[in-house]
């Protein structure tokens, strides 16, 4: 387990903005009452998101208060999950898997590249645009190799599509989340060889392309068909 600390140099204040007391409170809403500490980790992600994605220590100081929690109970879990950030990254915030499978599929490129244009682990490039690490499995093996960039995921990377990847993020234009090599999700590179009937050769012409249309029966003139029930 390394050691992580706060940042020496933190913001005098931080406070929610009114957008996002609402939804920390409908959060809250969901835990019985005087459980509102269960709230402690989607309290801290959305102060990470609204302050450029990292946490100062006011913004913890500040979801403690509003879940009546010591601020020594919130500042552990802050430091515990390797997900809060606790200093400044760049507007675009890289984490790279490099475990096996994206290892094997060419992770190392990725990582040479980010050395190369942006620098060492965790720093934030002049402009601060970017900056990024090497993270453990984000779970998207089947489109290796993997980048998430905020929020997003980027997949089926290699050299030339990351850098032009990046090349779009610092010019401001737009970019496609999810695989980058044609894709759509993790289907056979050459298209799909069963379920076609459902999805389609191209994976997106089919019957069940969208999820209105999945959770509806396949053969709905079939004797005995049900509708399918959806997910959460």
């Amino acid at each position: 387990m390394s050691v992580r600390r706060l940042a020496d140099q933190q913001p005098a204040s931080f406070e929610f903005t009114p957008e996002n007391l609402a939804w920390l409170d409908a959060q809250i809403a969901k835990y019985p009452p005087g459980r509102q500490q269960s709230a402690v980790i989607p309290a801290l992600w959305q102060a990470q998101k609204q302050h450029d994605y990292w946490l100062p220590q006011k913004a913890i100081e500040k979801v403690a208060d509003l879940l009546g929690m010591p601020y020594i109970r919130v500042l552990e879990i802050a430091t515990f999950y390797t997900m809060f950030n606790l200093a400044p990254v760049g507007k675009y915030f890289i984490q790279l898997c490099g475990t096996t499978p994206c290892m094997l599929r060419g992770s190392d490129d990725l990582i040479r590249i980010c050395e190369e244009r942006i620098g060492e682990q965790r720093h934030v490039t002049a402009d601060g645009l970017f900056s990024w690490l090497e993270v453990e499995c984000l779970g998207a093996c089947c489109n290796a190799p993997m980048v998430q960039i905020n929020d997003d995921y980027y997949e089926d990377l290699d050299a030339a599509s990351f850098t032009k990847l990046l090349d779009d993020l610092a010019a401001g234009r737009p970019v496609h989340i999810g695989p980058q090599n044609g894709r759509l999700r993790s289907e056979p590179l050459g298209g799909l060889t069963a379920l076609t009937e459902f999805y389609g050769p191209d994976g997106k012409s089919g019957p069940l392309t969208d999820m209105q249309a999945a959770c509806q029966p396949a053969y709905p003139g079939a004797a005995g068909a049900q509708p399918a029930k959806s997910g959460n």
